[in-house]
């Protein structure tokens, strides 16, 4: 059998032209859009895990603001709590307080009252016994119980022991202004004559005397001078009777204790 080479050959030649043309106009394109589609592909899976990546930022900055959000929180409710149980604390602090001040104020109004009451029965007794010796002396006696007082007072200046005879004439002697002599009452000009002239004889000179009334004496009769002072009256026996008194209503009426 004979070879037709040229048949062979342009049978090769067609078939290098075909391929040519097929990689020309088929392979081409088709790996072109192979290669397009896998660039495509590749972009829109890069692209997906961009996204992905945002979106596990993004979950993961929401859970961590969600924590703090929950931290906050939970630092608010605990910091509302310690500041309402000190708010309760200092309420009840301060109630406390204002019950122990309004305890020690009754307290006090009653000590207040006790004493009130005291001085009030004081006066009473002190007059009662004022008004009981006045008629019980002037039973006994021709004279009244002013002229008593007088003459008490002058006995007794008279026999001044030495020391008190000394102070008493020390301050006698630089006075600058008038001697001043008080009772209860007022005077009668013969008691009053009385009284000056045994200032006068006691320390031999003339002393220069006012005189005056002042209740709270009670019953008796004071000199001062230059701040030294003689005096008698019945307010030491007063002042026990007083005392006596006060004891019994501090015995009755007793303030509770604090607590």
């Amino acid at each position: 059998m004979l070879i037709d080479w040229f048949t062979v050959g342009a049978q090769l030649l067609n078939f290098l032209v075909l391929v040519w043309l097929l990689k020309r106009f088929l392979y081409k394109p088709i790996l072109d859009a192979i290669g397009a589609r896998e660039k495509r592909i590749a972009a829109e899976l890069a692209d997906a895990a961009a996204k992905q990546a945002a979106a596990d930022k993004e979950r993961d900055e929401f859970r961590s603001k969600s924590k703090a959000l929950d931290d906050q929180r939970t630092a608010i409710l605990a910091k509302a709590a310690d500041e309402a149980k000190t708010e309760r604390e200092r309420l009840l602090a301060q109630a406390r307080k204002e019950a122990g001040e309004m305890r020690v104020r009754q307290q006090n109004a009653m000590r207040d009252d006790q004493v009130k009451l005291s001085h009030e029965m004081s006066r009473l007794a002190q007059e009662e016994v004022f008004a009981i010796a006045r008629k019980a002396l002037a039973d006994l006696a021709s004279a009244s119980l002013e002229e008593r007082m007088g003459e008490v007072f002058t006995r007794r200046l008279r026999e001044m022991d030495g020391n008190a005879k000394e102070s008493l004439a020390a301050a006698l002697k630089t006075l600058s202004e008038p001697a001043v002599v008080r009772s209860a009452f007022e005077m009668a000009a013969n008691e009053r004559s009385a009284i000056q002239n045994a200032l006068n004889e006691t320390f031999s000179a003339e002393i220069p005397t006012r005189f005056e009334t002042a209740p709270g004496i009670v019953c008796g009769i004071e000199l001062t001078a230059n701040g030294q002072k003689l005096a008698w009256d019945i307010a030491e026996y007063l002042a026990a009777l007083a005392r006596n008194l006060e004891s019994r209503l501090d015995a009755q009426v007793s303030p509770a204790p604090a607590t």
